[in-house]
């Protein structure tokens, strides 16, 4: 940029041109870590290295539920290399168990194991295969016990309880203890309301368990400090949960304790609960040297929760003209063996369970089971996901019992500004459901019949099934499914949902810097590079350093519930005003004599340079600052309040901000095999206000590629007889590559929030939900068949279950 050359005091107007920075809020800025993710060269947690480090082994329960009668680890202690290996004994604090909301969940097995693959002991050793072969050689023996899978089990009368003597704050209401929480929603009168619907439909759908499968594996370096504490560095989601978490069974308080972020790969709600923190903690603490842990993708599967899956049943009604009357509905979600995120999941599930549309008289019921199978919590969509397949489902069957088009027939009940949820929180911003609906279903459709090439056979990468030349057209019918969804942004049902950021501005070389630091998680999603373009619009610098995420600031909550942009990104704004503040306290007292405009004009930071609202410059940041001390402020910025969902009615304030995307998906099946093609998945979403435009339209397409996984491949299989899992591997577990990735466009609506920053959107999860149910109206489109089960698979199609 150019340089102005000063000939007048300071604080004198020396131009009326001012050159507007670059790089801020709505341009699309190329984020810092792109380049070296993309050639290799990025540092991710698992690349740590530290001199005389030692590698920490966990060792996993090989059954679901069993009493443990003995533990021998005579023959691992013994092994050459080995420093230490722990047990539930060796726990150095009197807090024992840990969690995100409810503290159910033991560091080691203690007693018994509620699920295959959880903790029991620990190894550190000088080799990570000196270090797997120790704990190979613990022997523990076990005493299988009844494993509950399901709701028939978990809740019969004689059902073995998962957890006995429950005393969390949700055991006090809910029916049986083996359900970790209940949450009813119930407004007007379902009974009277159901006599006036002209047609009615029922559905019973099965949604999977999907995993995060985010491709960097847990792992983390512990490294033991002078003062007994223990610094931690790890790719996590939530710093300062994490840290409340590990203090406790540590023994230590938490400023002892010291977290930074390491490089993250992905996460998707897989890292916001603790995985293989503490246990390095315990192994360096213990031995007095740092400890590196780093799972591989077998025990990554064990290592951290999973989407719940769930059975839904759900009944609508609706008049002939196609307006709704009534939903009742009952959401059983499959928690596992511990709470993790669950009461959450229930209170997103519940609330959310009715879909973008008007209903006046709803009952929805949802509850999360403990059962011995794998732990689930939170995943991108967070119980929003597993409601939205259900009640788009019912759309379309309610459309063709109806005789309706399914698009005109959601835009006819589509919720819009005003419109009441069934929780009677009012939707108090733009809420474009039939628009977005209005505008996929206007998009022009791909060409039929693309594989067929002029002259020559066909092109089998275009056809369902591709290389593996299954077919060359036969018996290969398109379809065409529409889906919307509606999904919350922010924390929710009263909890004190704030963010921190602290800004130093200074000037360093003669250039004005703002240094922003908070503890924000950075796991692809582009807050890094937001983060930055805030910091420019607000303070008018070109230079902006972000500062590595750790716990010496204060929390920036978790990088989840599409809060991040929204929360931390709030709280940068804020604090950069509050800097913005003080250069213009400090200008004024410098240079307020040399021109009037320093006391009566609104100033504003641009370019480097201070200038009035009518674009007059009075001084640069350099000037003003020269001589200064920076500028050094830290702020907490907080949603305004939410409150929780009444336990019996679900009424209640209880969300934030509400965010839309609808979705258009054309499908190709060969019938004969029953594989799919997803053609083309396009969808539109409003985001309030694009900050990156480009990161924008990447989150949309990453999470509607995550929807199309759980529509036709993503499911983890959990052995109904045993509750072990099955498929722990990316080779048993398929997740969607670029060849199953079909066209995504995107069409951006920016329809601004006025209680929010800028007024954007949460983005990142809304994309989620619709696909997946837009896939499978494309299958049931292009087959008849009814499909109420995620994923769906090939015998599903082909008659062969």
């Amino acid at each position: 940029m150019a340089q102005h050359t000063r000939t007048t005091p300071a604080g004198t107007p020396t131009d009326v041109t001012q050159d507007h920075v670059k790089g801020g809020i709505g341009e699309s800025t190329l984020r810092p870590d792109g380049t070296l993710k993309v050639t290799g060269e990025f540092a991710y947690s698992s690349d740590m290295w530290h001199e005389d480090m030692l590698w920490g082994q966990t060792l996993r329960s090989t059954v679901a539920h069993a009493e443990i009668v003995s533990i021998d680890t005579s023959e691992a202690l013994a092994t050459s290399g080995v420093y230490a290996v722990l047990t539930y004994d060796d726990l150095p604090a009197a807090m024992k168990n840990y969690g995100l909301e409810i503290q159910d969940t033991p560091v080691l097995a203690h007693g018994k194991v509620r699920h295959h693959g959880e903790p029991v002991a620990l190894v550190a050793a000088d080799h990570p295969e000196t270090a797997r072969r120790a704990a190979a050689k613990i022997k523990i023996e076990y005493r299988d016990l009844p494993v509950v899978t399901d709701e028939a089990s978990a809740l019969a009368p004689d059902a073995p309880l998962v957890h006995e003597g429950r005393d969390d704050h949700h055991s006090g209401h809910v029916p049986h203890p083996n359900i970790v929480h209940r949450q009813p929603i119930v407004r007007g009168n379902v009974a009277e309301a159901r006599k006036r619907a002209d047609v009615i439909v029922e559905g019973e759908y099965v949604f999977g368990m999907q995993d995060q499968a985010f491709l960097g594996p847990e792992s983390g370096l512990a490294v033991p400090a002078e003062d007994g504490g223990v610094d931690l560095y790890v790719a996590t989601q939530w710093l300062h949960s994490d840290l409340k978490q590990i203090a406790p069974v540590l023994g230590l308080p938490e400023d002892k304790v010291r977290m930074t972020l390491s490089g993250v790969g992905g996460a998707f709600g897989g890292r916001e609960d603790i995985s293989m923190q503490i246990h390095a903690c315990l192994l360096a603490l213990r031995t007095g040297k740092p400890v590196k842990i780093v799972y591989n993708r077998f025990e990554s599967f064990f290592g951290h929760v999973h989407r719940h899956p769930a059975k839904l049943h759900y009944e609508h009604g609706a008049t002939k003209d196609g307006k709704l009357t009534h939903l009742k509905a009952r959401i059983v979600l499959d928690g596992g063996a511990y709470a993790s995120a669950s009461p959450a999941v229930v209170g997103n599930a519940s609330s959310l369970g009715a879909g973008p549309y008007v209903v006046d008289d709803v009952e929805i019921e949802a509850v999360a089971l403990y059962t011995n199978n794998p732990p689930c919590g939170a995943m991108r969509g967070f119980g929003a996901v597993q409601a939205c397949f259900a009640y788009e489902a019912q759309m379309d069957k309610l459309a063709a019992k109806l005789g309706m088009d399914p698009v005109e027939f959601r835009r006819l009940n589509a919720m819009e500004q005003g419109t009441l949820m069934p929780t009677g929180q009012v939707v108090d911003s733009p809420a474009p459901v039939a628009e977005l609906l209005r505008r996929v279903k206007a998009r022009p459709l791909p060409p039929e019949r693309q594989w067929e090439t002029a002259g020559e056979g066909a092109d089998v990468r275009a056809l369902p099934g591709g290389l593996s030349n299954t077919t060359h057209g036969e018996g290969v019918v398109r379809g065409v499914g529409y889906a919307v969804g509606i999904k919350n942004v922010g924390f929710s049902e009263g909890f004190d949902d704030y963010s921190t950021a602290r800004v130093v501005l200074q000037v360093i070389n003669g250039e004005p810097v703002a240094m922003v630091h908070t503890a924000m998680a950075e796991v692809g999603q582009g807050g890094v590079t937001v983060h930055a373009q805030i910091a420019r619009t607000e303070l008018g610098v070109t230079q902006v350093t972000i500062h590595p995420a750790d716990t010496q600031v204060g929390s920036a909550g978790s990088t989840s519930a599409s809060r991040q942009t929204y929360m931390t990104g709030g709280a940068v704004k804020n604090t950069c005003e509050a800097v913005r503040e003080k250069v213009l306290e400090i200008g004024r007292r410098k240079n307020g004599s040399y021109h009037p405009a320093w006391a009566t004009a609104e100033l504003l930071l641009e370019g480097g340079k201070v200038v009035t609202d009518g674009g007059e410059v009075l001084a640069t940041l350099a000037d003003v600052l020269e001589g200064e001390e920076p500028i050094d402020v830290e702020l907490e910025f907080r949603h305004r309040p939410t409150v929780p969902f009444d336990l019996r009615t679900g009424q209640g304030d209880g969300h934030v901000q509400y965010t839309f995307a609808a979705h258009r998906a054309v499908v190709e099946v060969d019938t004969e095999l029953g594989l799919v093609k997803v053609i083309e998945l396009a969808t539109a979403q409003d985001v309030g206000k694009a900050l990156n435009p480009l990161s924008v339209v990447g989150q949309i397409q990453g999470g509607t590629t995550q929807g199309l996984g759980v529509a036709v491949m993503e499911e983890i299989i959990v052995d109904p007889k045993t509750a072990k899992v099955r498929n722990p591997s990316f080779t048993d577990y398929l997740i969607p590559t670029i060849l199953d990735t079909p066209t995504i466009p995107v069409d951006v609506l920016e329809l601004a929030d006025d209680n929010a920053p800028y007024g954007l959107r949460g983005i990142g999860e809304a994309p989620t939900l619709s696909s997946t149910p837009a896939v499978l109206a494309a299958i049931r489109n292009a087959t008849g068949l009814e499909l109420n089960k995620t994923p769906v698979r090939p015998e599903a199609l082909t008659g062969t279950l």
